[in-house]
């Protein structure tokens, strides 16, 4: 009988190391970010409760692609195989598309690629890539803003500046689908950002770019493609741009970078109707310029300050 009651004992404790070595590890999350004038690079920030970030010292990917050979609006997520995917803004005008990357622990990046994403030649600009990764038909959407002048109703915007929405869809960035547009609101849009909340259940986050507003605003749509609902009133005060949503416990919080008075803003919302302005709840360091907030293991966050160290 002793010897069952220990046999006993060996299996309980081996079960509930079993249980502890296979707990989820911690997570983080983690905001993309580049410093103007935006030629050195990748940075990160990090967060514990998604309020309060901090930064990781360094320069993690030195653009080395495009006419100018920037790296503005970092957009990041992670796929299949975690391995992340990097798109990112290459030069302000002249180039016909935008620079992609990959890794696996955000510090060894694969070469650079140029992404060929507009076929008029007559095209300004491919701005603020975001890439959205579809689990649905497991493939990467990214969407980005241009302006072909002549292409749409000019309102009040010069021709170079009266953009509009496109994307493309991948599975391996070797073979890409043909160009579509994506969005056509009827006044100039950059900066659009999507969001799955539940099946055929989808968010997109905008920015209206004709003067005055310069505000964000919502659409919804079944599909991540559309098409998408009339763009919502304004959510935000003028001269605020590139948007980026995490989750945050239950509700969704929208970060977005208010350039005219050189600090971040943030919304909180549980359904994109309503709002709550938390800007003074949270703190992020000078100088960050927007990019996304993704969520990363620990090991990723230490892994990236060791190299920061070095």
């Amino acid at each position: 009988m002793k010897h069952r009651h220990l046999q006993f004992i060996a299996v309980l404790f081996l079960t509930m190391i079993s249980a502890c070595s296979t707990s989820p590890e911690k997570e983080y999350y983690i905001f993309t970010s580049f410093h103007e004038p935006a030629n050195e690079g990748l940075r990160y920030l990090y967060s514990e409760d998604g309020y309060h970030w901090d930064s990781i010292p360094g320069i993690f990917l030195k653009p080395a692609i495009g006419k100018q050979q920037l790296m503005r609006d970092p957009s990041i997520v992670k796929g299949p195989g975690d391995i992340y995917h990097l798109v990112w803004t290459t030069s302000w005008k002249g180039d016909l598309g935008f620079g992609h990357a990959q890794s696996k622990d955000l510090i060894n990046w694969s070469e650079q690629q140029m992404i060929h994403a507009m076929s008029d030649t007559t095209t300004v600009n491919v701005w603020a890539p975001e890439i959205f990764y579809d689990d649905v038909d497991e493939q990467y959407i990214i969407v980005w803003a241009s302006c072909v002048p002549g292409k749409f109703d000019r309102g009040i915007e010069d021709e170079d500046n009266n953009h509009r929405l496109y994307y493309l869809t991948t599975r391996d960035f070797e073979t890409f689908s043909e160009t579509k547009l994506f969005l056509d609101p009827g006044f100039s849009v950059i900066d659009a950002v999507i969001v799955k909340r539940n099946p055929e259940d989808y968010v997109l986050v905008l920015k209206d770019n004709t003067r005055p507003n310069r505000n964000l605003k919502i659409a919804f749509s079944q599909s991540p493609v559309g098409s998408f609902s009339e763009a919502s009133e304004a959510f935000t005060g003028e001269f605020s741009e590139g948007p980026t949503v995490t989750k945050v416990g239950e509700e969704y919080f929208i970060y977005y970078d208010m350039y005219r008075e050189k600090i971040y803003g943030a919304m909180k919302t549980s359904d994109f109707i309503n709002f709550e302005d938390i800007t003074n709840e949270v703190s992020i360091p000078n100088g960050h310029k927007h990019g996304t907030i993704t969520r990363v293991s620990a090991s990723i966050i230490e892994g990236l300050k060791n190299q920061s160290a070095k």
